[in-house]
């Protein structure tokens, strides 16, 4: 209850904040490539129930189409404005929209999309019992996700193999650790990190 009420206020007070930047960002978008300001993808949620997330668009209108469902390295789909947005982890922003949905949380396992999920169900099972969240211990140790699996060989299968279990791994953590405290220690060495 705490955790939510808490979420509720923060996402408020960000979005009312950063209103300028916002809309500095979704002017670049569309000055930089053509389609939408917003991208939105299914993820899967609390229970396993799906929702669309949230992002600023960082690729241009038909990368679905153009490629799978990570990115990695240079990926020529990612237009100018996105690598920057992507560097600086702007890009997630609208996701606060998200956590006043209820759909997410400032803090939890980030949510991932069914194909994964359905990989790692029974881990899921446990994972799923809390919101996901727009941060959490694996969005600070996998910073540079995109670059590292950008030096793999086959960068789809080394997420699988290996960076989607050590994500596993830091959810439970996260799950024995959960509070408020733990919380506001993530958001505040993901925001030092954002600053660095």
């Amino acid at each position: 209850m705490i955790k939510r009420a808490f979420d509720i206020v923060a996402a408020s007070v960000g979005l009312v904040l950063l209103a300028p930047l916002l809309l500095v960002v979704s002017l670049l978008i569309k000055l930089d490539s053509p389609g939408h300001v917003f991208f939105r993808q299914e993820r899967i949620g609390r229970w396993f129930r799906p929702f669309l997330i949230y992002k600023f668009r960082t690729m241009v209108q038909e990368a679905p189409q153009l490629g799978g469902p990570i990115t990695f390295g240079a990926d020529s789909r990612i237009t100018q404005v996105g690598r920057i947005l992507r560097k600086t982890k702007i890009d997630e922003l609208p996701q606060l929209i998200n956590v006043l949905k209820g759909e997410m949380s400032l803090v939890g396992p980030r949510p991932e999309v069914r194909q994964y999920v359905e990989m790692f169900r029974s881990q899921y099972e446990e994972i799923l019992q809390v919101l996901p969240g727009i941060t959490d211990l694996a969005s600070l140790y996998y910073r540079d996700e995109a670059a590292l699996l950008g030096r793999a060989a086959d960068p789809a299968e080394a997420y699988v193999r290996c960076v989607l279990p050590q994500k596993l791994q830091l959810a439970k953590e996260y799950l024995q650790r959960s509070s408020l405290l733990f919380d506001l220690t993530l958001i505040f060495k993901t925001l030092l990190k954002l600053l660095r």
